[in-house]
């Protein structure tokens, strides 16, 4: 059975344990890796089976987003298990964000990779509808969604985005919203919007997973491990530990996300 983990963050070397060290003071968590490199990606993931990876990482400023792409594209080159999702940022001009995802899907690029409380804009505001814009019919974005102590990503806002740009294919990441699994039903019958597992299975039990699994459809889920938060060994664990048929987990390792990516 495939297995691809479909929510990873890389980091070029030099820069690869401090930013790291961000995101684990960002939610207040440990890391469970000390940097997260490409390399640590591909160790920690054969630990637990897997074979491809779904890579990104997020630009804070505009004059980020080519050299984190071209980052990305080396790594892609080095490495056939990666599927590459591009950066951008909100500040970007509408021509900017047009011409940077001409080049990226020039270059194999299979998505965009945003995080709203990172980047500090609102999923339904003007400078996020320029994105959508620009990318409708023509790549998924994957978002980070939710938050109890941000209003920036909340799952109401993704929704009527969702509603407004049928064409866009929405990820919702982490179940359809960090600390906001209660609200996640809001996308029922949405067919435009997809979630993935990572950064959740540590805090809702497998009852509740199955349960949200269940209402918004097996076919919408994707297996993520957030690195470099979680080891993959344990998020494995987790995974394994909701009351899934062998279809449906091989629908959600791989299954799934090669036929929204259309990959082979």
């Amino acid at each position: 059975m495939e297995i691809i983990n479909a929510h990873a963050h890389i980091y070029p070397e030099k820069i690869a344990g401090k930013a790291t060290k961000a995101i684990g003071e960002f939610y207040d968590i440990a890391m469970e890796m000390p940097a997260g490199t490409a390399e640590r990606l591909i160790e920690d993931g054969k630990k637990a089976g897997i074979n491809r990876y779904l890579v990104h990482s997020v630009a804070t400023t505009a004059h980020q987003v080519r050299s984190i792409n071209e980052f990305l594209k080396r790594e892609m080159d080095a490495h056939e298990e990666f599927i590459g999702f591009m950066a951008l940022h909100e500040d970007l001009s509408e021509k900017e964000i047009y011409d940077e995802v001409e080049w990226a899907i020039s270059q194999g690029f299979k998505g965009v990779k945003m995080h709203p409380d990172f980047q500090k804009f609102y999923i339904d505001g003007e400078n996020a509808e320029k994105i959508y814009r620009v990318i409708d019919g023509k790549l998924p974005i994957l978002l980070h969604v939710g938050d109890d102590r941000y209003d920036y990503s909340k799952p109401e806002r993704l929704y009527k985005m969702a509603v407004k740009y049928p064409n866009v294919n929405f990820i919702a990441a982490h179940f359809g919203g960090y600390r906001c699994w209660k609200d996640v039903k809001i996308y029922k019958g949405l067919k435009n919007v997809y979630f993935d597992t990572c950064s959740s299975l540590p805090f809702i039990d497998a009852k509740k997973a199955k349960e949200i699994i269940d209402e918004l459809g097996v076919e919408k889920f994707f297996f993520g491990t957030d690195f470099p938060m979680w080891d993959a060994e344990k998020e494995m664990e987790r995974f394994l530990t909701i009351d899934l048929t062998e279809k449906e987990r091989e629908m959600i390792f791989s299954g799934n996300i090669k036929n929204l990516l259309k990959l082979k």
